[in-house]
Protein backbone atom coordinates (compact mmCIF):
# COMPACT_ATOMS: atom_id res chain seq x y z
CA UNK A 1 0.00 0.00 0.00
CA UNK A 2 1.10 3.84 -1.04
CA UNK A 3 1.67 5.56 1.52
CA UNK A 4 1.32 9.72 1.00
CA UNK A 5 3.34 12.24 2.83
CA UNK A 6 0.66 15.22 3.91
CA UNK A 7 2.31 18.75 3.38
CA UNK A 8 2.56 20.71 6.85
CA UNK A 9 4.98 23.78 7.47
CA UNK A 10 7.83 23.30 10.00
CA UNK A 11 8.16 24.92 12.75
CA UNK A 12 11.26 27.50 11.58
CA UNK A 13 8.60 28.30 8.92
CA UNK A 14 5.90 29.12 10.76
CA UNK A 15 7.80 31.20 13.23
CA UNK A 16 8.97 33.09 9.82
CA UNK A 17 5.52 33.82 8.98
CA UNK A 18 4.59 35.23 12.48
CA UNK A 19 7.32 37.05 12.49
CA UNK A 20 6.66 38.26 9.03
CA UNK A 21 3.02 39.04 10.67
CA UNK A 22 4.10 41.28 13.44
CA UNK A 23 6.65 43.25 11.35
CA UNK A 24 3.67 44.03 8.74
CA UNK A 25 1.20 45.10 11.59
CA UNK A 26 4.01 47.10 13.28
CA UNK A 27 4.29 49.12 10.13
CA UNK A 28 0.89 48.89 9.91
CA UNK A 29 -0.86 50.66 13.30
CA UNK A 30 1.48 54.04 12.92
CA UNK A 31 -0.07 54.42 9.23
CA UNK A 32 -3.77 53.80 10.93
CA UNK A 33 -3.19 56.00 14.11
CA UNK A 34 -2.34 58.60 11.42
CA UNK A 35 -5.33 58.22 8.94
CA UNK A 36 -7.50 58.52 12.48
CA UNK A 37 -5.54 61.85 13.59
CA UNK A 38 -6.13 63.20 9.88
CA UNK A 39 -9.79 62.58 10.11
CA UNK A 40 -9.85 63.75 13.47
CA UNK A 41 -8.81 67.23 12.29
CA UNK A 42 -10.43 67.38 9.24
CA UNK A 43 -13.70 66.71 11.52
CA UNK A 44 -12.27 69.38 14.37
CA UNK A 45 -11.41 72.23 11.30
CA UNK A 46 -15.22 71.66 10.46
CA UNK A 47 -16.89 72.00 14.16
CA UNK A 48 -14.68 75.22 13.35
CA UNK A 49 -16.15 76.32 10.24
CA UNK A 50 -19.48 75.75 11.76
CA UNK A 51 -18.37 78.34 14.49
CA UNK A 52 -17.27 80.51 12.00
CA UNK A 53 -20.90 80.61 10.09
CA UNK A 54 -22.40 80.64 12.82
CA UNK A 55 -20.44 83.91 13.97
CA UNK A 56 -21.13 85.46 10.17
CA UNK A 57 -25.13 84.45 10.65
CA UNK A 58 -25.38 86.27 14.18
CA UNK A 59 -23.78 89.48 12.46
CA UNK A 60 -26.32 89.21 9.83
CA UNK A 61 -28.69 89.62 12.51
CA UNK A 62 -27.50 91.80 14.78
CA UNK A 63 -25.23 93.51 13.03
CA UNK A 64 -22.54 92.75 15.79
CA UNK A 65 -20.39 90.32 17.10
CA UNK A 66 -21.78 87.80 20.30
CA UNK A 67 -20.15 89.36 22.93
CA UNK A 68 -17.06 87.60 25.27
CA UNK A 69 -18.45 88.10 28.49
CA UNK A 70 -22.09 89.25 27.91
CA UNK A 71 -25.74 88.53 29.90
CA UNK A 72 -27.09 89.85 32.47
CA UNK A 73 -25.84 91.95 35.48
CA UNK A 74 -28.74 93.01 37.80
CA UNK A 75 -27.58 94.69 41.24
CA UNK A 76 -24.19 93.63 41.97
CA UNK A 77 -21.13 94.31 44.18
CA UNK A 78 -18.89 92.29 42.55
CA UNK A 79 -18.99 90.54 39.61
CA UNK A 80 -16.38 88.13 40.52
CA UNK A 81 -18.93 86.49 43.21
CA UNK A 82 -21.31 83.59 42.27
CA UNK A 83 -24.77 84.40 41.77
CA UNK A 84 -27.79 82.12 41.05
CA UNK A 85 -29.81 85.11 40.34
CA UNK A 86 -27.82 86.71 37.54
CA UNK A 87 -24.89 86.12 35.48
CA UNK A 88 -22.76 89.50 36.18
CA UNK A 89 -21.78 89.66 32.34
CA UNK A 90 -19.69 86.81 32.53
CA UNK A 91 -21.05 84.34 29.74
CA UNK A 92 -18.58 83.77 26.69
CA UNK A 93 -19.30 84.63 23.05
CA UNK A 94 -20.45 80.70 22.55
CA UNK A 95 -23.65 80.87 24.71
CA UNK A 96 -25.27 83.49 22.00
CA UNK A 97 -24.08 81.01 19.23
CA UNK A 98 -25.76 78.17 19.96
CA UNK A 99 -29.04 78.27 18.02
CA UNK A 100 -26.94 79.38 15.00
CA UNK A 101 -25.16 75.85 15.20
CA UNK A 102 -28.17 73.93 15.72
CA UNK A 103 -28.30 74.10 19.65
CA UNK A 104 -31.94 75.77 19.54
CA UNK A 105 -33.14 73.27 21.98
CA UNK A 106 -30.07 74.28 24.62
CA UNK A 107 -30.67 78.11 23.50
CA UNK A 108 -34.52 77.75 25.07
CA UNK A 109 -33.72 76.44 28.18
CA UNK A 110 -30.74 79.15 28.96
CA UNK A 111 -32.75 82.32 27.71
CA UNK A 112 -35.88 81.25 29.29
CA UNK A 113 -36.69 81.01 32.67
CA UNK A 114 -35.64 77.23 33.85
CA UNK A 115 -37.54 75.36 36.48
CA UNK A 116 -34.83 72.25 37.50
CA UNK A 117 -36.63 70.66 40.47
CA UNK A 118 -40.47 70.87 39.46
CA UNK A 119 -41.19 73.52 42.42
CA UNK A 120 -41.41 76.36 40.37
CA UNK A 121 -38.80 78.71 38.38
CA UNK A 122 -35.14 78.35 39.77
CA UNK A 123 -32.99 80.52 37.38
CA UNK A 124 -33.80 83.54 35.75
CA UNK A 125 -33.59 84.17 31.89
CA UNK A 126 -29.69 83.55 31.22
CA UNK A 127 -28.89 81.78 34.36
CA UNK A 128 -26.80 81.87 37.01
CA UNK A 129 -22.93 82.68 37.16
CA UNK A 130 -21.47 80.04 34.63
CA UNK A 131 -18.75 79.62 38.24
CA UNK A 132 -21.85 79.29 40.86
CA UNK A 133 -21.93 76.59 43.17
CA UNK A 134 -25.25 75.21 41.85
CA UNK A 135 -22.93 74.00 38.90
CA UNK A 136 -22.54 71.03 41.40
CA UNK A 137 -23.90 67.50 40.20
CA UNK A 138 -26.03 66.39 42.66
CA UNK A 139 -27.45 69.43 44.07
CA UNK A 140 -30.79 70.04 43.81
CA UNK A 141 -30.69 73.69 42.33
CA UNK A 142 -28.24 71.76 39.58
CA UNK A 143 -28.42 74.32 36.36
CA UNK A 144 -27.65 71.58 33.84
CA UNK A 145 -27.52 74.01 30.81
CA UNK A 146 -23.95 74.85 31.38
CA UNK A 147 -22.75 71.52 32.08
CA UNK A 148 -24.26 70.05 28.73
CA UNK A 149 -21.18 69.31 26.55
CA UNK A 150 -21.85 70.69 22.75
CA UNK A 151 -20.51 68.49 20.44
CA UNK A 152 -19.48 71.37 18.20
CA UNK A 153 -17.67 73.05 20.50
CA UNK A 154 -15.50 70.26 21.07
CA UNK A 155 -12.56 68.97 18.35
CA UNK A 156 -12.22 65.33 18.32
CA UNK A 157 -8.33 65.17 18.79
CA UNK A 158 -8.87 66.55 22.20
CA UNK A 159 -9.83 63.54 24.90
CA UNK A 160 -10.33 65.12 27.79
CA UNK A 161 -14.02 64.67 29.04
CA UNK A 162 -15.99 64.53 32.28
CA UNK A 163 -15.44 65.43 35.95
CA UNK A 164 -13.96 67.71 36.95
CA UNK A 165 -14.93 69.90 34.35
CA UNK A 166 -18.11 70.57 33.24
CA UNK A 167 -19.10 71.52 29.97
CA UNK A 168 -15.37 71.82 27.97
CA UNK A 169 -14.77 73.64 24.69
CA UNK A 170 -11.71 73.74 21.88
CA UNK A 171 -12.43 76.80 20.60
CA UNK A 172 -11.57 80.03 22.42
CA UNK A 173 -12.68 83.73 21.37
CA UNK A 174 -8.95 85.82 20.40
CA UNK A 175 -8.89 88.94 22.99
CA UNK A 176 -5.95 90.50 20.92
CA UNK A 177 -2.33 90.93 21.83
CA UNK A 178 -2.83 92.34 25.25
CA UNK A 179 -3.61 90.97 28.67
CA UNK A 180 -4.76 94.10 30.46
CA UNK A 181 -8.73 94.15 31.52
CA UNK A 182 -8.55 91.26 29.40
CA UNK A 183 -11.22 89.76 32.01
CA UNK A 184 -12.82 92.83 33.33
CA UNK A 185 -13.10 95.17 30.09
CA UNK A 186 -14.06 98.81 31.34
CA UNK A 187 -16.15 97.76 33.95
CA UNK A 188 -15.74 98.19 37.64
CA UNK A 189 -16.65 95.47 40.07
CA UNK A 190 -19.99 96.99 40.42
CA UNK A 191 -20.04 96.74 36.46
CA UNK A 192 -20.41 100.44 35.81
CA UNK A 193 -18.47 101.54 33.54
CA UNK A 194 -16.21 104.31 34.74
CA UNK A 195 -13.99 106.97 32.70
CA UNK A 196 -10.50 105.78 33.80
CA UNK A 197 -11.34 101.76 33.44
CA UNK A 198 -12.61 102.69 29.95
CA UNK A 199 -9.90 104.56 28.92
CA UNK A 200 -7.26 100.71 29.60
CA UNK A 201 -10.13 98.80 28.59
CA UNK A 202 -9.66 101.01 24.70
CA UNK A 203 -5.97 100.94 24.60
CA UNK A 204 -5.28 97.07 25.51
CA UNK A 205 -8.56 95.04 24.60
CA UNK A 206 -7.35 94.92 20.77
CA UNK A 207 -8.64 91.54 19.49
CA UNK A 208 -11.71 90.72 17.39
CA UNK A 209 -13.74 90.11 20.95
CA UNK A 210 -13.58 92.35 23.38
CA UNK A 211 -15.14 91.69 27.39
CA UNK A 212 -18.66 93.42 28.05
CA UNK A 213 -17.78 95.09 24.83
CA UNK A 214 -19.61 94.88 21.51
CA UNK A 215 -17.49 94.70 18.20
CA UNK A 216 -18.30 93.70 15.04
CA UNK A 217 -17.07 93.50 11.25
CA UNK A 218 -16.67 97.21 11.10
CA UNK A 219 -14.48 97.52 13.93
CA UNK A 220 -11.94 95.19 12.31
CA UNK A 221 -10.06 97.65 10.33
CA UNK A 222 -7.08 95.62 9.18
CA UNK A 223 -9.32 93.41 7.06
CA UNK A 224 -11.21 90.56 8.05
CA UNK A 225 -8.87 87.54 5.86
CA UNK A 226 -5.45 89.09 8.30
CA UNK A 227 -7.39 88.90 11.46
CA UNK A 228 -7.95 86.17 14.19
CA UNK A 229 -11.29 85.90 15.51
CA UNK A 230 -11.23 82.58 17.40
CA UNK A 231 -8.75 79.77 18.15
CA UNK A 232 -8.19 75.97 19.21
CA UNK A 233 -7.53 75.45 22.77
CA UNK A 234 -6.58 72.18 24.48
CA UNK A 235 -8.78 71.46 27.73
CA UNK A 236 -6.92 70.11 30.75
CA UNK A 237 -6.31 66.09 31.53
CA UNK A 238 -5.27 66.98 35.21
CA UNK A 239 -1.56 66.17 34.37
CA UNK A 240 -0.41 69.63 35.20
CA UNK A 241 0.22 70.38 31.70
CA UNK A 242 1.49 74.09 30.93
CA UNK A 243 -0.47 74.81 28.04
CA UNK A 244 -3.86 73.42 30.10
CA UNK A 245 -3.03 74.67 34.00
CA UNK A 246 -2.37 77.91 34.10
CA UNK A 247 0.35 79.12 36.55
CA UNK A 248 -0.48 81.81 39.31
CA UNK A 249 2.00 84.53 38.76
CA UNK A 250 2.58 86.59 41.92
CA UNK A 251 1.75 89.74 42.13
CA UNK A 252 5.47 91.36 41.41
CA UNK A 253 6.93 94.10 39.08
CA UNK A 254 7.68 92.28 35.80
CA UNK A 255 4.85 89.53 36.18
CA UNK A 256 3.35 90.94 33.56
CA UNK A 257 6.07 90.64 30.71
CA UNK A 258 5.19 87.72 28.86
CA UNK A 259 8.49 85.97 29.40
CA UNK A 260 7.93 85.59 33.12
CA UNK A 261 5.45 83.05 31.53
CA UNK A 262 7.57 81.34 29.84
CA UNK A 263 10.40 80.69 33.18
CA UNK A 264 7.05 80.60 35.77
CA UNK A 265 8.46 77.13 36.13
CA UNK A 266 8.73 74.21 34.00
CA UNK A 267 9.90 70.79 34.75
CA UNK A 268 13.76 70.56 33.59
CA UNK A 269 13.48 66.86 32.98
CA UNK A 270 9.67 67.12 31.30
CA UNK A 271 9.50 71.15 29.65
CA UNK A 272 5.49 69.92 29.05
CA UNK A 273 4.70 69.73 32.79
CA UNK A 274 5.32 72.30 35.69
CA UNK A 275 7.39 71.08 38.30
CA UNK A 276 6.49 70.60 41.52
CA UNK A 277 5.52 73.57 43.74
CA UNK A 278 4.36 75.84 41.13
CA UNK A 279 0.79 77.20 41.86
CA UNK A 280 -1.72 76.62 38.99
CA UNK A 281 -4.81 77.22 38.93
CA UNK A 282 -6.24 73.82 39.89
CA UNK A 283 -3.97 73.81 42.95
CA UNK A 284 -4.46 76.97 44.11
CA UNK A 285 -7.88 77.46 43.29
CA UNK A 286 -9.58 73.70 42.50
CA UNK A 287 -9.81 71.21 40.34
CA UNK A 288 -12.58 72.44 38.71
CA UNK A 289 -10.98 75.54 36.95
CA UNK A 290 -8.78 74.84 34.21
CA UNK A 291 -8.41 75.65 30.35
CA UNK A 292 -11.52 74.66 28.58
CA UNK A 293 -13.65 73.44 31.36
CA UNK A 294 -16.43 75.68 31.25
CA UNK A 295 -17.92 76.38 27.82
CA UNK A 296 -20.46 79.00 28.84
CA UNK A 297 -17.88 80.91 31.10
CA UNK A 298 -16.42 83.70 29.31
CA UNK A 299 -13.44 84.36 31.52
CA UNK A 300 -10.01 83.78 29.53
CA UNK A 301 -8.64 80.98 31.23
CA UNK A 302 -11.87 78.88 29.89
CA UNK A 303 -12.90 80.49 26.41
CA UNK A 304 -10.61 83.29 25.85
CA UNK A 305 -6.68 83.51 24.09
CA UNK A 306 -4.21 86.26 23.04
CA UNK A 307 -2.01 86.29 20.63
CA UNK A 308 1.46 86.55 22.82
CA UNK A 309 3.32 83.87 22.94
CA UNK A 310 3.36 81.43 20.06
CA UNK A 311 0.82 77.95 20.13
CA UNK A 312 1.56 75.58 22.67
CA UNK A 313 3.50 77.55 25.03
CA UNK A 314 3.32 77.76 28.84
CA UNK A 315 0.17 79.89 30.15
CA UNK A 316 -0.43 82.18 32.91
CA UNK A 317 -2.33 83.86 35.11
CA UNK A 318 -1.70 86.74 37.48
CA UNK A 319 -2.45 86.81 40.97
CA UNK A 320 -3.19 90.22 41.68
CA UNK A 321 -2.76 93.95 40.64
CA UNK A 322 1.01 94.40 39.72
CA UNK A 323 2.25 97.49 41.90
CA UNK A 324 2.93 99.20 39.51
CA UNK A 325 1.57 102.81 38.92
CA UNK A 326 1.23 103.10 35.22
CA UNK A 327 -1.21 99.97 35.42
CA UNK A 328 -3.56 101.74 37.84
CA UNK A 329 -6.79 101.93 38.14
CA UNK A 330 -7.89 98.02 38.24
CA UNK A 331 -5.62 97.53 34.92
CA UNK A 332 -3.71 94.78 35.50
CA UNK A 333 -4.07 91.11 35.04
CA UNK A 334 -7.49 89.91 37.71
CA UNK A 335 -10.11 92.48 39.09
CA UNK A 336 -9.99 90.88 42.05
CA UNK A 337 -8.57 88.18 44.56
CA UNK A 338 -10.36 85.26 42.42
CA UNK A 339 -7.82 84.08 40.06
CA UNK A 340 -9.92 82.00 37.94
CA UNK A 341 -11.24 85.73 36.88
CA UNK A 342 -8.35 86.51 35.95
CA UNK A 343 -6.79 87.44 32.55
CA UNK A 344 -2.89 86.91 31.52
CA UNK A 345 -0.85 85.17 29.18
CA UNK A 346 -2.81 82.32 27.70
CA UNK A 347 -2.36 81.43 24.26
CA UNK A 348 -3.61 78.69 21.72
CA UNK A 349 -3.11 75.06 22.11
CA UNK A 350 -4.32 71.57 20.75
CA UNK A 351 -3.72 67.93 20.45
CA UNK A 352 -2.52 68.19 17.24
CA UNK A 353 1.04 67.87 16.02
CA UNK A 354 3.08 71.03 15.35
CA UNK A 355 0.11 73.84 15.34
CA UNK A 356 -3.62 74.44 15.98
CA UNK A 357 -6.12 75.78 14.10
CA UNK A 358 -7.66 79.72 13.94
CA UNK A 359 -10.90 80.61 12.77
CA UNK A 360 -9.94 84.14 10.17
CA UNK A 361 -12.31 87.00 10.08
CA UNK A 362 -13.60 85.88 6.70
CA UNK A 363 -14.35 82.24 7.73
CA UNK A 364 -11.05 80.29 6.81
CA UNK A 365 -10.21 77.83 9.14
CA UNK A 366 -5.84 78.09 8.78
CA UNK A 367 -3.34 75.90 10.61
CA UNK A 368 -0.98 77.84 12.47
CA UNK A 369 2.63 76.71 13.22
CA UNK A 370 4.30 76.20 16.87
CA UNK A 371 7.15 78.26 14.87
CA UNK A 372 5.49 80.88 13.96
CA UNK A 373 7.14 84.31 14.32
CA UNK A 374 5.75 85.79 17.56
CA UNK A 375 8.50 88.95 18.12
CA UNK A 376 9.83 89.79 21.53
CA UNK A 377 8.49 88.01 24.89
CA UNK A 378 10.64 90.36 27.10
CA UNK A 379 8.36 93.69 26.16
CA UNK A 380 5.74 95.36 27.82
CA UNK A 381 2.11 94.37 25.79
CA UNK A 382 0.31 97.67 24.86
CA UNK A 383 -0.84 99.59 27.85
CA UNK A 384 -2.79 103.14 28.62
CA UNK A 385 0.27 105.13 29.33
CA UNK A 386 2.50 102.02 28.29
CA UNK A 387 6.11 103.55 26.91
CA UNK A 388 7.57 103.15 23.52
CA UNK A 389 6.47 100.47 21.49
CA UNK A 390 3.94 99.86 24.48
CA UNK A 391 1.91 102.79 23.69
CA UNK A 392 -1.68 103.20 22.47
CA UNK A 393 -2.14 102.19 19.00
CA UNK A 394 1.29 100.73 18.74
CA UNK A 395 2.13 98.05 16.14
CA UNK A 396 1.92 94.43 18.04
CA UNK A 397 5.30 93.81 19.47
CA UNK A 398 4.72 89.94 19.10
CA UNK A 399 5.76 89.40 15.61
CA UNK A 400 3.49 88.14 13.04
CA UNK A 401 1.31 86.50 16.02
CA UNK A 402 0.90 89.49 17.58
CA UNK A 403 -0.12 91.47 14.44
CA UNK A 404 -2.86 88.71 13.77
CA UNK A 405 -4.85 88.95 16.56
CA UNK A 406 -5.36 92.71 16.40
CA UNK A 407 -7.67 94.45 14.59
CA UNK A 408 -7.55 97.80 14.02
CA UNK A 409 -3.64 98.53 14.25
CA UNK A 410 -3.26 98.95 10.78
CA UNK A 411 -0.43 96.41 10.73
CA UNK A 412 0.50 95.10 6.86
CA UNK A 413 0.34 90.87 6.93
CA UNK A 414 2.74 90.31 4.66
CA UNK A 415 3.40 86.62 4.81
CA UNK A 416 0.20 84.05 3.22
CA UNK A 417 -0.53 81.71 6.27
Amino acid sequence: MKQTRRAAFTLVELLVVIAIIGVLVGLLLPAVQAAREAARRMSCSNNFKQIGLGIHNYHSAYNQLPRQKGGTSGAVADWALSSAVANHEELSYLVALTPFVEGQSLWEQISNPLDVNGGGIDYAAMGPTPDSNNLQPGNALFYTPWSIEVPTFRCPSDPGVGLPAFGRTNYAACLGDSPFRGSAGPTAPNLSRPNAESQYARAANRGAFAPRTSTGFRDILDGLANTVMASEIATDLGDRDVRTDPAVLPAAPGSEIPSACMNAGADPARPQFWAAGVNTLTSQVAAAHARGYRWADGNPAYSGMFTILPPNSTVCVGQALPPNPMQAPGAGFTPTTNERHSSGVLSASSRHQGGCHVLMGDGAIKFITDSIDAGNSNVLPVIFMGPGISAPGSPSPYGLWGRLGTRGASEVIEQAL
